[in-house]
Formats: structure tokens, sequence, C-alpha cells
């Protein structure tokens, strides 16, 4: 499905507790394959550096429900170098569609600067975007949010289950590269996040699976529950 030009995925969210998460684990890994980025059965580290404007947009507009909204991120995966990537992630309704260019660790040290004239030389445009916020509304890094991810994906209708575990936030330093680079574990109460993605449908076989009376749908954003508590750290 398309939106002005926006390729548009389904995603829905839900808390589970452990025994739902062991129970679906091991009926979805008969018919899912593990993710490529899946090195052993535990998952992978992924670290997003987010954006916000003096407005606090990003946060206000996932607090306050708007249908449309925009949170940039730099992504990267198990504290390497090796892969950094610029993303837009929008949200339409119940749809989401990314857009994302690839950066390398100097650019990813120039934005940690406050030097973003790099931005108008590339091609894509979530630079373009990017660098207009950052001149027109002072976009500029806010936080890390940091989470273990076990994923599994099936080609029929390009679906994507994942388990988020172990969220963390940054505290301090936002360079992931830095020495003095650290985070705090989320407090979720015996809880992680479970995120289903796919394209146009969803097959029925995996739908049945992931159907249970044990699990809530939910609106949860991690990047806003990094800054509530980066708030409460800052606060104490």
């Amino acid at each position: 499905m398309e939106y002005k030009g926006y390729k548009l995925r389904h995603e829905y969210k839900f808390y589970i507790n452990n025994l739902v998460y062991h129970e679906l684990r091991e009926r979805l890994r008969h018919v899912l394959q593990a993710d490529c980025h899946m090195k052993d059965d535990k998952g992978y580290l992924i670290s997003s550096l987010y954006f916000d404007d003096i407005y606090h947009s990003a946060m206000e507009d996932k607090i306050n429900g708007n249908a449309f909204r925009e949170k940039y991120r730099i992504r990267l995966y198990s504290h390497s170098d090796k892969q950094i990537k610029l993303e837009c992630k929008s949200k339409f309704n119940q749809y989401i569609s990314k857009q994302w260019a690839d950066i390398s660790r100097k650019e990813y040290n120039s934005l940690l600067k406050g030097d973003y004239d790099f931005l108008l030389y590339k091609p894509e445009e979530v630079c373009r975007k990017l660098y207009t916020n950052h001149k027109t509304k002072m976009m500029r890094p806010v936080t890390v949010v940091e989470y273990l991810r076990e994923a599994y994906v099936h080609p029929n209708g390009n679906v994507r289950i994942t388990f988020d575990k172990n969220l963390a936030a940054s505290i301090g330093d936002l360079d992931i590269f830095h020495k003095d680079y650290e985070t705090t574990q989320v407090p979720l109460e015996s809880t992680m996040i479970l995120e289903v993605k796919y394209d146009d449908y969803i097959p029925d076989y995996i739908r049945k699976i992931i159907q249970t009376d044990r699990m809530v749908k939910c609106a949860i954003s991690k990047y806003v529950i990094c800054r509530d508590i980066n708030r409460k750290v800052r606060i104490v």
C-alpha cells in the first residue's frame, strides 16, 4: 500500500509477559525464519539515537495521538560502526513507513557536533528533511534507546515479528561510541514488547498463532518511555 509516495506497512504493538513470550516463541519458530541479524537465539542489540526539536514535537505528537507524526533517529547494531543508518519513521494511523540513508562514522560524528551541512550533499530525501528540521526548528539528538531484539520473518506478506527485551535509556553522554556512554534499565515489571509488522496482509496461520486473550494491543513508544526515564534521572 502507498500513500503520497510512502510505502506503508501495518504495525501493531503489545506488552507481553514471559509466559506468553515463551509460548509464542516456540510456536513462531516452527513457521518463521530468524532475521538475518540474529547471531544467536537471544537476539541482537539495537541502539537508536533519537532527535527532537525545540517544541518536543516527536514526543508531544505521540502523547497526543496525532494521526500523522515523524521521528528521526540514527540506528546501529551491537555498538558497531559497520552499518549506521539515518532514518525517518513516519506514522499514518496504524500504518508506518521508513525513509533511510547510510551514513559513515565521520558523518555520525558531525551530527553529534551539530554540523548538518553535509546532509545537503547526500541524495536521500531523509537527509534534506533532517537538515531542514534542524535549521528551522533546531532539531538535535535528545536520547538513545537500546534494547535486545529477537526477530522472526516470513516472505508471505513480508511479515516481521519481534520481541524487544531489556529496554534501556541513555544517561549523560549521547555518543554511543564514547567511553563515558552509559544506559539505565527501564523497569517493565517482567514484561517485554511484541511488535507485528506486515505489508498488505498477514497469513492466517501466523495470525492465529499471535492471537491470544493474554495480549492487549497498546500504543507503546520506546522513545517516550526513555525520554520519561531521562526526565526522572535529571530530577533525582
